[in-house]
């Protein structure tokens, strides 16, 4: 199985994307190509039309600084042997960007702008709750600046109560800077008010794309609604989408559908040929030979 096959982001300034997909759909790795800790082993990320692989040092170094992250366990992320101030400014200390009271004063203006106090600047991160330490961790993902923020299930291992917070803090933060965010998350409701547009993947493939809003009120691609199915209660799941899972029965066949094999309304032209990506309406697509709610009219290959 390919991790990630034929997925292509491209993320406005200020927009936000949500990625969504059960575990093992390949979005973590997919976030780990887009920072560069992981090399593609065919097609590439593009940095401003050149491939993160052919980057001279100078335009690495760039790149660094324009794309950071978020991650989910801010406990594991942040060092535990530094202090708040030391492990925000890291990343200018490294690059030898500004003086030691530069550093620090930037220290204390993003620690305002994540709404800590100055008096945390001094502490370590198991003196903090885990809300203080990922306002910390965005901190520090905002240090140089960048234009995209790679936020990787940023709020699952917080308290429900401190998720809004830390949702509604991104948001300001968005809305003052201008920085785009790349979105990885389980939670659809999430995704559908805090993200513009998303995509879904299974088994490394993006099989629905659009407006999240669209995608979420509407799904197109089966897989979409059984995910979407999954977070109703039991009473409200719409039929018809996915079988009951098998893991042992999973594998697609060669040439077929991705997800013909726990798809319901699947036929033999699934089996055998790979689904065009369908059109539905402006940005709105699904991989899918019958998308849900669609008359064959409203269909157009790409």
């Amino acid at each position: 199985m390919t991790a990630v096959d034929g997925v292509s982001v491209t993320v406005r300034a200020g927009e936000t994307i949500g990625i969504v997909g059960e575990s093992g759909s390949g979005k973590t790795t997919l976030s780990r190509l887009l920072l560069g800790v992981e090399r593609p082993t065919a097609g590439s990320v593009l940095f401003r039309g050149v491939p993160l692989t052919e980057l001279k040092p100078t335009e690495r170094r760039r790149y660094r600084r324009e794309v950071s992250a978020v991650f989910q366990n801010s406990y594991s992320s942040l060092d535990p042997r530094m202090r708040i101030g030391d492990l925000i400014t890291e990343q200018l200390y490294i690059q030898q960007t500004g003086t030691a009271e530069e550093r620090l004063t930037r220290a204390h203006e993003l620690l305002g702008a994540v709404g800590l106090s100055d008096g945390v600047i001094e502490r370590y991160p198991h003196q903090l709750s885990g809300g203080q330490r990922q306002r910390v961790a965005i901190a520090r993902a905002l240090v140089s600046s960048p234009e995209i923020i790679v936020l990787d299930e940023p709020i699952s291992a917080l308290d429900v109560s401190v998720r809004a917070q830390i949702l509604n803090l991104l948001l300001d933060l968005q809305d003052s800077l201008g920085v785009a965010y790349i979105f990885i998350a389980h939670d659809l409701a999430i995704v559908e008010h805090f993200c513009h547009r998303a995509l879904v993947m299974y088994r490394g493939t993006v099989v629905e794309d659009g407006l999240s809003l669209d995608i979420f009120a509407r799904p197109a691609h089966p897989y979409t609604a059984a995910l979407t199915a999954a977070s109703y209660i039991e009473g409200l799941k719409p039929q018809g989408v996915a079988k009951p899972r098998d893991e042992t029965q999973e594998e697609p066949p060669p040439g077929g559908c991705v997800y013909q094999p726990r798809c319901s309304i699947a036929t033999s032209l699934c089996v055998e040929q790979v689904p065009p990506n369908a059109t539905l309406g402006g940005d709105h697509h699904a991989l899918c030979h019958y998308p849900l709610g669609q008359g064959s009219s409203h269909l157009q290959a790409d």
